[in-house]
């Protein structure tokens, strides 16, 4: 997908698209994430849509929860959730970085060329 070291510099356009396409990406798995958290907390829990979207986008965006879980079920949802959530941060900022920190190697020829 990424240009070889031997290759030249990807043009700035192109560079930028790449970018932009990662970042739709990273978006996309943030918004599938977003909408597991809100099912879960919707269907397991018994909250209303507003408050599952409240409490799944506070769990993935690293807060915490909201409101008080009564049921087993949500309360192990939640814990399940929150580790998937951690997961999920760290997988969109590789994806989101990875044009950026490939362009860094690449432009600076940090790769000492061992097989």
């Amino acid at each position: 997908m990424f240009e070889h070291r031997k290759e030249p510099l990807l043009p700035r356009r192109k560079y930028v698209h790449r970018v932009t396409v990662h970042g739709f990406f990273a978006l996309a798995v943030i918004l599938l994430s977003l909408t597991i958290g809100i099912l879960g907390y919707h269907i397991l829990e018994g909250l209303r849509w507003i408050d599952a979207t409240v409490n799944a986008a506070m769990i993935l965006g690293g807060m915490g929860p909201v409101n008080e879980l009564h049921t087993n079920a949500g309360k192990l949802f939640a814990s399940a959730y929150a580790l998937f959530s951690g997961m999920v941060f760290l997988a969109a900022a590789g994806i989101l970085f990875a044009p950026t920190f490939h362009r860094f190697l690449h432009k600076f020829h940090l790769d000492d060329g061992s097989k």
